[in-house]
């Protein structure tokens, strides 16, 4: 039978896995919502309720917080495979409920709630709304269902 302190010390590495992949999530899709839709397609910016200059200098805030996630979570991900801690299964659950958690405030808090910006403009929003949300809460179940799983020590 496990001691609390090898409980504790299983919970934190759980802990870390969890908490290394959501922020790899919120980081890549952020990442990837400012590369393809603010930048390459030119659909929006951050801040949409001003000038371009101060949409672009939302971007990029934006950009550096992205990487900024992206990187610290990279980091822990390097301890905890330094550790012989790294759990992928566990990782990959927090990536995917950090990328739809993301995804689904992006879309009904900064879209809809707060009016920041829309996904598009110029025409029938409701499908690109549908289709934004719909995937981020598949993300969302799919890394619920990989984060309570049982896991073995390795994956």
């Amino acid at each position: 039978m496990n001691s609390d302190k090898e409980m504790n010390s299983m919970s934190t590495i759980s802990n870390r896995n969890l908490w290394s992949g959501l922020l790899f999530g919120i980081g890549f899709v952020a990442f990837i919502d400012e590369a393809v839709f603010h930048q390459l397609l030119h659909w929006h910016h951050f801040y949409d309720k001003s000038t371009t200059n101060i949409g672009l200098v939302s971007d990029g805030f934006f950009h550096a917080f992205s990487w900024f996630a992206t990187v610290w979570a990279l980091f822990m991900v390097a301890d905890l495979r330094r550790r012989k801690a790294w759990q992928p299964t566990k990782w990959t659950g927090g990536g995917l409920l950090g990328a739809g958690g993301f995804q689904l405030y992006d879309g009904t808090v900064q879209h809809k709630l707060m009016g920041l910006h829309q996904i598009r403009y110029n025409v029938e929003i409701l499908p690109y709304d549908l289709a934004w949300n719909i995937i981020g809460f598949i993300m969302v179940l799919i890394g619920i269902k990989l984060v309570v799983r049982k896991h073995s020590p390795s994956s």
